[in-house]
């Protein structure tokens, strides 16, 4: 099995079509195909915050649904995302309401098409990727080793959200504990959701989320090689909302 797992887009189109250029695939047909069998995996969040979210996530819809030829799981932004869209009451906030406003921007045709391609990607994609015989795990926020394997309601929370513990930060984002630090897992556990300046190794875990919606990189962690490819945001750089942890 050959990967590449790419790190949170939030709608940075531009940063996913030079990420995927660069890594080998070509785009013929309106979507990243590899020639030689390679594959992409997604950490989830395709969407929010950044300029061209539903083209980043009709592209998504159509290589994990159409083609059956990619991995993705959902971060907190696509339930988010999900949940609007089924029509339940959601703050349109924390990056949502640029995803919104391209919405409404469509069509009604247009809108519905990408409802009811997008609550099918959702509806698809399980909480995690359990892959190559168990010797990795694609998460968007992160999982305990007596997880895997396990769907509940506590898992859920982790595998969307990360080790959170109630409290919040003055931005308003929860306080997540460092899970992986107590990780000890043979496994390798690729995910994102917390911004860092760098792809974060730790205890066989990989932080892939580079923060490319903050001015920082998109960046993709290729498997088995473990080798990191990365380019650069086209968006102004935020320095606050990366944390080293």
């Amino acid at each position: 099995m050959k990967l590449d797992i790419i790190g949170d887009i939030h709608g940075c189109y531009n940063e996913f079509y030079e990420l995927t250029t660069r890594l080998g695939y070509e785009w013929a047909d309106g979507y990243p195909m590899h020639q030689q069998e390679r594959k992409l995996a997604f950490v989830g969040d395709l969407t929010d915050r950044g300029p061209d979210s539903i083209r980043t996530a009709d592209v998504v819809c159509q290589l994990a649904v159409d083609k059956k030829a990619a991995f993705y799981v959902p971060g907190n932004h696509c339930n988010k995302l999900y949940r609007y869209l089924l029509g339940n009451n959601v703050q349109i906030s924390h990056g949502l309401e640029t995803t919104v406003a391209e919405i409404n921007a469509l069509s009604k045709d247009e809108q519905q098409q990408f409802r009811t391609k997008f609550i099918e990607l959702y509806e698809q994609a399980p909480l995690y990727h359990v892959l190559d015989n168990g010797n990795l795990v694609i998460v968007h926020a992160g999982i305990r080793e007596n997880f895997i394997s396990k769907n509940d309601a506590k898992v859920k929370s982790f595998a969307l959200y990360g080790d959170i513990t109630g409290e919040k930060h003055p931005d308003g984002s929860p306080v997540r504990r460092d899970w992986a630090k107590q990780y000890q897992g043979k496994a390798i556990i690729v995910y994102g959701h917390t911004p860092v300046k760098e792809v974060r190794k730790i205890n066989n875990t990989f932080n892939i989320d580079t923060g490319a919606v903050f001015g920082g990189k998109l960046s993709a962690l290729r498997y088995p090689e473990l080798e990191i490819v990365s380019v650069p945001s086209t968006l102004p750089y935020v320095e606050e909302k990366f944390r080293e942890t």
